[in-house]
């Protein structure tokens, strides 16, 4: 017998998690089931609505003005300006992010030294904003090569950011391993367990301060790679700004990124209060159907498990997340078989006016304005399946620097429109 829902969302990404928290909001009982990680991990923490044209003008300082010139087949143009609109406030109401309160992109600092357009972005970065005049310390870690605090500095410095800026690098303090993750250096500030400095136990937080403090000269900020905990990183930026009289603030790092970690949990959290349900680790590897999925199949420990739903919302990501697959036959879209647009006679779909000599950049399902997927004909293939997030094709969101504001959007507006179809 299968397990039955009102709406069962494939993907816990962002725009699977989106899709489920709209659609339980809207009353629907929903599910969402997702077999890998979620890709928040991997991600810096920072949330684009659109960074640069498809053209790559910019960065543009008013995303949703930018809107309205894309290409037709762009994910934003399907969903409208409003629904954008609708998906962010929704994100804001959940996550507790800054940059609500505007329109316009803020522009943040990297830990590669450049700087970079983004929409939303974590608390903890707040006092790192590179539209802010002053003066600034980095610091990195000894042992975390991937920042390296005085080349950061030095690339801010070419770039012209208004605030005078340098780079000092540390050993943390305590006992850690060379090759300790960036989770480890989280929970000993999390915890502000004991470490040995000088012969003497001293709280991890304030042995921080301390080995930072003699550095500081006449900066108003200092910032760190983004390790200050992951339970409660506003508590330990406020102790170490306390004790070194500065505000203090993280710089989002690539992966494994606790920003990312923070939000996928933050978001879990709403999607429990929200009353739906959710399943991570098993894969959906077929489904029963012609024209309506009538229900999915998830591989748990060998045996197949029927799943229902009155609408289903496909979220399993692009190329990258292997929502999307690629060989020397095509391209595919593997859970529905949707199509996936990728021939030479297609590329009008993708307008290559804005893809250019690489139109592989917006290889994805193509859907109606439901977002329902659509046939190689251009009929709908499933009247209650919708699509969502980088699974979509008809965009380029590493060039645009759109990727997270496209899956906010679409998720919310899939899930939205399958709990209106279930009310």
């Amino acid at each position: 017998m299968a397990i039955e829902s009102e709406v069962l969302v494939v993907g816990g990404g962002l725009a699977g998690l989106s899709s489920a928290l709209a659609a339980a909001r809207d009353g629907a009982d929903v599910r969402l089931v997702s077999y890998k990680q979620s890709t928040l991990r991997q991600a810096s923490g920072l949330v684009d609505l659109l960074g640069y044209t498809p053209d790559g003008e910019g960065p543009l300082t008013d995303p949703y003005a930018a809107m309205a010139d894309l290409p037709a087949s762009h994910p934003y143009q399907t969903v409208g300006v409003e629904t954008v609109r609708e998906a962010m406030a929704m994100f804001d109401e959940v996550s507790g992010y800054e940059g609500g309160h505007t329109d316009t992109n803020a522009l943040l600092p990297t830990h590669g030294g450049s700087i970079k357009p983004t929409a939303r972005y974590p608390r903890g970065a707040a006092a790192g904003l590179a539209s802010d005049d002053r003066d600034t310390l980095l610091v990195g870690i000894e042992a975390m090569t991937d920042f390296d605090a005085p080349h950061v500095a030095d690339h801010l410095d070419a770039v012209g950011v208004p605030f005078d800026v340098r780079g000092e690098t540390i050993r943390f303090p305590g006992d850690l391993r060379a090759d300790a993750k960036v989770t480890r250096y989280a929970k000993l500030l999390d915890t502000n367990g004991e470490v040995a400095v000088r012969g003497r136990k001293v709280p991890a937080r304030e042995a921080l301060a301390q080995r930072v403090n003699p550095l500081v000269d006449d900066e108003e900020r200092v910032g760190f790679p983004a390790i200050l905990g992951d339970d409660n990183p506003g508590a330990i930026r406020d102790a170490l700004g306390d004790q070194m009289g500065v505000d203090v603030f993280e710089v989002p790092m690539g992966p494994p990124s606790l920003p990312g970690l923070r939000l996928e949990d933050r978001l879990f959290e709403a999607l429990d209060e929200s009353g739906a349900s959710f399943e991570t680790g098993n894969p959906i590897v077929d489904f029963d159907g012609d024209g309506h999925v009538e229900r999915v199949f998830m591989e748990k420990n060998g045996a197949r498990i029927p799943l229902s739903a009155d609408q289903y919302v496909l979220a399993t990501g692009g190329l990258v997340g292997k929502g999307v697959e690629s060989d020397r036959e095509g391209v595919s879209e593997p859970v529905f078989d949707c199509h996936v647009p990728h021939s030479d006679d297609r590329y009008d779909w993708f307008d290559t006016a804005a893809f250019g000599d690489h139109p592989f950049a917006g290889f994805g399902v193509e859907t109606d304005d439901d977002l329902r997927p659509l046939s190689a004909d251009g009929d709908v293939e499933f009247d209650n399946l919708r699509a969502a997030g980088s699974v979509l094709g008809g965009y380029d969101f590493a060039a645009e620097k759109s990727g997270s504001g496209v899956s906010i959007a679409t998720g919310y507006a899939a899930g939205a429109s399958a709990a209106a179809e279930v009310r």
